[in-house]
């Protein structure tokens, strides 16, 4: 069984950070392409960053600079360190693990940021 398990989300200040934890189970997690993902209220679902097996990463033009994705294959964790953090920011983030055949998305958690 495949398990996505996010943690790290709460409520912070303008400016504050937060670190952003997914523990992956029942994949072989060093293969995939591991992502975060955030929804707002009312908004659609955006890449907010990826990393590759080989270590290449991609953000979004918004969180350029403020973010950084990182993944520890041995504890099949892949984390989102935010800085600087916007009201814009704020969402349900989720975790998403992919390859050519599949994508596998955890259960999401929130990140609110009060200004």
């Amino acid at each position: 069984q495949v398990q996505l398990v996010e943690s790290g989300g709460g409520l912070v200040q303008a400016g504050g950070s937060l670190r952003l934890s997914c523990a992956a189970s029942g994949i072989i997690f060093s293969i995939n392409t591991m992502g975060w993902y955030r929804q707002a209220p009312g908004k659609q679902r955006e890449l907010v960053a990826d990393i590759t097996p080989g270590g290449t990463t991609t953000y979004a033009d918004s969180v350029k600079g403020r973010f950084t994705i990182s993944r520890d294959d041995a504890k099949n964790t892949v984390y989102l360190q935010m800085n600087s953090l916007k009201p814009e920011d704020t969402a349900v983030y989720y975790c998403n693990g992919k390859t050519a055949i599949y994508a596998y998305w955890g259960q999401g958690t929130p990140v609110t940021v009060s200004s």
